[in-house]
Order: C-alpha cells, then structure tokens, then sequence
C-alpha cells in the first residue's frame, strides 16, 4: 500500500511553513492520508503510521477508528484486523487523550484517479492554514465528531499568532459563533483555544467556515481576518428509513423464476460517503410461508424484489392467499451487526392471468314459462377459478343454436357470474310448445394460449311452454271506415271479426261495446255488427280531425274468460248541417263622424269546404227615398257597413243575412246592432242611446208616414 502524504509529497513546503512557529499544537501532527486502494487489506499488515501529540505526554491515549475491520495501535500503527477487500472511501481515526482529542482521516483513492494537487490538499491554503509565506495567523482546520458526551466545552483546537503584541486578543466570528445558530464555538482571547459549547450535529450543519482575527487593546484589528474550517465528523446515529410507502407490488401468476417485482429504497441521513450510509437489504419475515417459505429474493445492494420459485408454485388457485407480505430490513454500515436497522412492509399481489376456462354446473338446465310472457326463465351457473375481480373470472354467453325468431336472450349477473335466460318476444303455445337452445360460455378476457374451452364450456337448456286462456284478436286492429254524418240511426258501420288463438280448446265469441265517448254505437254480441244509436255528427267535440274512435271487447268462453280489445276508426263526411255565422254583432260610431265606415263584419262556419265560404253577405230591403246604410263585400270571409249619413244619437238594429256555398246553401238572418254615440273631446258617450232604440221598420214607417203626408 502506497501512502500519500502531504508531507511526503511536499516536505520542503511543510518544512518551511512550520519552521516559523516550533510551538506545539495538540492533536495530530498530519490530518489527512491518502491510501490506494489495494485488491485486498491484509490482515495485521501495517499500512500507515499516525502521530498524536497532546503536548502533556499523551496519558491514555486512546485511538478509534470508523470501520470496526481497522484498528489503530498505541503507537499509531493502522492496520486491519482481517482481510478486507471493500473498505469504502474513507476511514476516520478518533485520537483523545485526557487533555485533548483529534480527527485524522485517511482517504482511500483508485490507482487511476488523479492525484491531489498540492491546493486541493490545503484547500487553497487556508484549510490547513498553511501559508506559502509569513503569517501573523496559523489557524488549521479543526475535524470534530457529532454527538460527543459532555463535559462542555471542551478544548477542540487553536489559532496560534507568530508575533506576540502587549494586549492583543484573538476574536471569532460567523455561522455559530456571533450568527445564527449562535454561541457553539468561542475562542480564549489570550490562548487562542477554540472551544465547542454543546453536541453537533452533522446531519443538521456538516461545516461551518468562521473568521478568526487579531484585535488591539482599543478592539482595532492588527491581523486577519482569517478563514478557520470546522468539519463535523459523521458518526452512525441514523438508521436507515423507508419513505416511500406504502410498497406495493404485481407479479402475475406463472412468471419465470427471477422475475423482477418490485424496488424496495431506504433512505439515510448519515454521511453518504462513509459506511455509515452504506445500505444492505434482507428480508426478515414472509407471510404466508406457504407453499414456500422463501417465495422471494431481495438484492442486498439494490434492493430489488425477484421471484425465486418455479412458475408452478407461482400458481394463484393453488395458493392460500394471493397476497404475500415481507417485511424488509435495510441495514447500514454495509450489513455488518453493528450497523443501525430500519424496516418496512413490502406487500406482493399475484395477479391473475385467464389459465381456467369458465364451466357449466351441468350439462342441461331446464325452464318452463307461460306462452306471451316476458322475462328471466332461468340462471345458469359456471364455475371459473380465476380472480373473481378481473376480466379472467366475468362470464360471456351466447346463445348459439335454437333461436331463429331471437325471441331469447342471455345476459351475465355482474354479482353472480349467472347467465340470466329471458324470454323477450312472447312464445306462443300453439305454434311450439319446446324450444331446446344451446347455449356457450366464455371469459371477458382470452384464454392464455395453451388453454383452450372444452365441452363443459356449453350447456343446454330444455324450454317448455306452457298454454294459457288467450284473449281474441280482431283481425285487423285498428278497424277503419269512413261514413257520412247525419247517417240514419239504425245504420250499419262495420261488422267487426275476431278469432281466439287458442285452437286446440275451440271456444265461442262474443262481443261487447268497451269505450263509445260520444253513446253513437252498438255492436251485435253474435255476429259483431256495429250500427248507429244516434246521429253522428262530424263537428261534435268527440271527434277529432273527423275521426270518432271507439273501442269493443271480444270475448271467449274460456273460464277464466280471456278478451279482446280491437279499435274502430269512423271518418265522418260532412254535410251542410251548419248555418255561418256572423261577428261581431255590435258596433258603435260617433253622431257626427266624417268616416262613415261602421264595422268589418267577417262569417264562419263550422262545416267543411266546400259548405263554407264564399259567403254571401246581404242587408234586408230599405224602404223610403233614402237609404242609411249599404254592405259592401271584401272577400270570400268580411264585408263592410257603410252610413250613408250622419244619424241621431240612438241604437239601431241592422237585419242582415248571410249565406254559405253549399248545396242546398244555407242562410242565417240576424241583426246587427249599431250605437250612434256623442263624441267629444276624443270621448264617446253613449249612455243616452239605451233608452232609444230605433229598428230598421220603425225607421221605415216613419219615413212613410212624412211621404205620405207631403201627398195628401
């Protein structure tokens, strides 16, 4: 083993440097060794020599080191105690005495890595404090471990000044000292001893970097600052955890022997370049053990979870349950006893693969139902030992021989894995009293390739139906027939026929009036003659888009006796059975009105084309030497009445006649009646014309009484 040493790398430096200040400094002598790394440590063969010096005569000295396979003798000779071909990147050496303690640390490099440089070594000259020329302050990095015992404080290092100067103090400052976290290091003024005040923790702060300078008696600084390095040495006070649960595994049923299952990670806060981070992992405990007690393999190192078994243990029918818990432990210092243990559960679902075909319970089932009834008949049941959660487990059927008119269908019970038969077009009896249906079951998801369905794959199923009393069926339905309104009673509309689909029991008919609205209809029990009790008459309110429906029952002889409802449709004709009539029949106008346009009189008839309009709009015959009023038409529906002059304030009756188009014509008289109001100032009064009543013959007598008076 090749040591390399700065001061055997660069004594003349190291020389020169120390020789301006002979004074002794507790602790080691050299802090920092590097070792190549060899194939193998071999036992008791000294590898390097290390120098401790309290400066009191080193009374009992004690030396350890951070891997138990090292010890270091009284005398500073480093060697292992067994053959050790994996020793890490580092060994820390722990030097106490009862006046003082130190930290060296001896690193461990490859033959191919690059040699430090002399600035990497003296991490650019103010780690070891080491200057390349004259200095006031000698401050050297300080190594201290975490979680020392008290007493506190306790001496961990000192700052030396090669000039002594009346009054001058030394003073510290930075991170954990005079800020936050502050008071753990302090420095005696006149000594220059660093002191630590209470425990470290390295997994909090690693490093701190402080300013050491020199003040005069008036607090002026005469020297400095300069950079003083303290490192937290790690020791192993965290175990190993596992964050990131819970872990859950799948492994389907079958797979090769090595499978990977999953990865099971620890975390450790320790240094991670030291063993004390330096995670193994085993499984302590299986449940169930069967059918093997190691079903799993966990890698050491990187903590994958393999299958170990043969792909026929790996069998999810077979096993007791297919859910198999381990529970990992990840152990630091590289696996060795003294290393600190942290734990999790690691829980491994065998999933299932589709390596068992779904099977019938038996080979026929057997159903009965009743002729024109719909619904589940019957629930065939399979077995399938596959996952009853998965795809593999949930049944398919098909129907695949005896349904040509598809009057059946099966559906899967989602709960029960059940086929559920239902009939879902009515059997009729007469036509077929057995329906033999063949019947194939099927997973949701393909068999795996060297599986294949066998016969208990299909079933039959053996159908009986069952004959009942049905009711007669009028032939066709809904019946149709168009007749004229108005017809004579006593008319026939339709002689109805129904027939009883129950040939075989030969049962007679009869029928009966189920729902007339309008009370127009009778139908003969016997033959099934429908006449008229009434007149039918096209505009009644029950009729609708000129169709009267009524509905009649058929019934058989059967006991119980079954019936029949058939629909009769009777389109009514029209005929000119309605005189018009006329709106409005009220107008009012004012006694001195310049436009003498009364009213639009408009007619309505509630008869069809062509017994409607054109109408013919009419005034009774005006006697006399004037006329008042004409009517003039303004299409085929309005016309118009217009004064010829102003009248007195007074209510008149206007008789006029309408007439509508049809063959023979029909006419309605009526009277219009007209109040002539006095208007003024935009209003119309006409209360006085209530006592006034003039008729178109009063108006005529009186016009003929004055001609005849003019001629005597």
């Amino acid at each position: 083993v090749e040591v390399k040493s700065p001061f055997c790398l660069f004594p003349q430096v190291l020389l020169l440097a120390f020789a301006e200040d002979l004074e002794c400094i507790p602790g080691f002598q050299q802090k920092v060794f590097y070792i190549e790394q060899p194939s193998e440590f071999t036992e008791d063969q000294p590898l390097l020599n290390l120098v401790f010096d309290d400066c009191q005569g080193n009374s009992k000295l004690n030396f350890e080191v951070s891997n138990p396979d090292f010890k270091v003798e009284r005398d500073g000779s480093l060697f292992a105690l067994k053959n050790v071909s994996d020793a890490g990147r580092a060994l820390f050496v722990h030097a106490r005495t009862e006046h003082a303690e130190d930290m060296a640390e001896i690193l461990i490099v490859g033959v191919n890595e690059k040699r430090p440089v002399l600035k990497e070594i003296f991490k650019l000259e103010s780690n070891l404090g080491i200057p390349r020329q004259k200095r006031a302050i000698l401050a050297t990095p300080i190594l201290i471990p975490e979680n020392q015992r008290p007493p506190f404080p306790r001496s961990v290092g000192k700052v030396i000044r090669s000039e002594r100067t009346e009054g001058a103090k030394f003073r510290l400052s930075g991170k954990g000292v005079d800020q936050d976290p502050k008071g753990i290091f302090r420095i005696n003024e006149i000594s220059g001893d660093v002191s630590v005040t209470r425990a470290l923790d390295r997994e909090a702060i690693a490093n701190y970097e402080l300013e050491v300078e020199v003040t005069d008696l008036t607090g002026k600084v005469i020297d400095g600052p300069d950079r003083l390095d303290i490192a937290v040495i790690d020791q192993n006070d965290n175990r190993p955890m596992f964050k990131e649960g819970p872990y859950v595994g799948h492994v389907m049923e079958g797979s090769p022997t090595g499978t990977t299952v999953m990865r099971m990670t620890a975390f450790d806060a320790d240094d991670a370049s030291t063993d004390n981070a330096l995670l193994r992992y085993n499984i302590l405990k299986q449940t169930p053990t069967k059918p093997s007690p190691n079903m799993f393999y966990i890698d050491p190192e990187k903590g994958d979870i393999v299958t170990v078994v043969s792909p026929v243990l790996l069998d999810r029918e077979t096993m007791e349950t297919p859910k198999y818990e381990l529970v990992i432990e990840a152990k630091d210092m590289g696996g060795l006893d003294v290393g600190l243990t942290g734990t999790a559960t690691a829980t491994i679902l065998i999933d299932d693969k589709n390596d068992h075909p779904p099977e019938f319970t038996k080979k026929e089932f057997q159903a009965t139902v009743k002729e024109g009834v719909t619904g589940v008949i019957v629930n065939l049941t399979v077995g399938d030992r596959d996952d009853p959660s998965t795809g593999a487990w949930r049944a398919v059927y098909t129907i695949i021989n005896g349904n040509p008119g598809q009057s059946f269908e099966i559906h899967t019970n989602p709960q029960t894995n059940e086929g559920m038969l239902s009939v879902v077009k009515p059997l009729d009896y007469e036509i077929s009293a057995f329906h033999t249906l063949l019947i194939k079951v099927e997973n949701e998801d393909p068999l795996i390739p060297d599986i294949a369905y066998g016969p208990s794959s299909t079933a039959t199923v053996q159908i009986t139906v069952e004959d009942v009393n049905e009711g007669p069926v009028f032939h066709p339905n809904p019946m149709t027939v168009t007749k004229r309104e108005n017809i004579p009673v006593g008319s026939v509309v339709l002689t109805v026929n129904a027939t009883d689909p129950d040939t075989l029991q030969h049962q007679t008919i009869r029928y009966a009036v189920f729902k007339d609205p309008a009370g127009w209809l009778e139908i003969n029990p016997t033959n099934g003659t429908i006449g008229t009790t009434a007149v039918l008459d096209r505009e009644s309110p029950y009729v609708h888009n000129n169709i009267y429906t009524a509905q009649f029952l058929a019934i058989d002889s059967g006991n119980p006796p079954a019936t029949g409802t058939g629909t009769l449709h009777i389109t009514l004709e029209d005929v000119n059975d309605n005189i018009p009539s006329l709106y409005p029949t009220l107008a009012k106008v004012c006694d001195d009105a310049k436009d003498l346009r009364v009213v639009v009189l408009g007619a309505s008839d509630k008869d069809l084309h062509p017994n409607t309009d054109p109408f013919k709009f009419e005034l009774s015959k005006q006697s006399g030497p004037d006329k008042l009023w004409r009517i003039n038409k303004l299409n085929n529906t309005h016309a118009q009445v217009i004064l010829l002059q102003n009248l007195q304030k007074a209510n008149y009756n206007i008789p006029i006649s309408v007439t509508d188009s049809g063959k023979p014509p029909l006419t309605n008289n009526t009277e219009l009646k007209l109040q002539v109001c006095s208007c003024k100032k935009s209003k119309m009064d006409c209360s006085a014309t209530d006592a006034l009543h003039i008729s178109m013959t009063l108006i005529l007598l009186s016009l003929g009484s004055l001609f005849c008076k003019s001629f005597p």
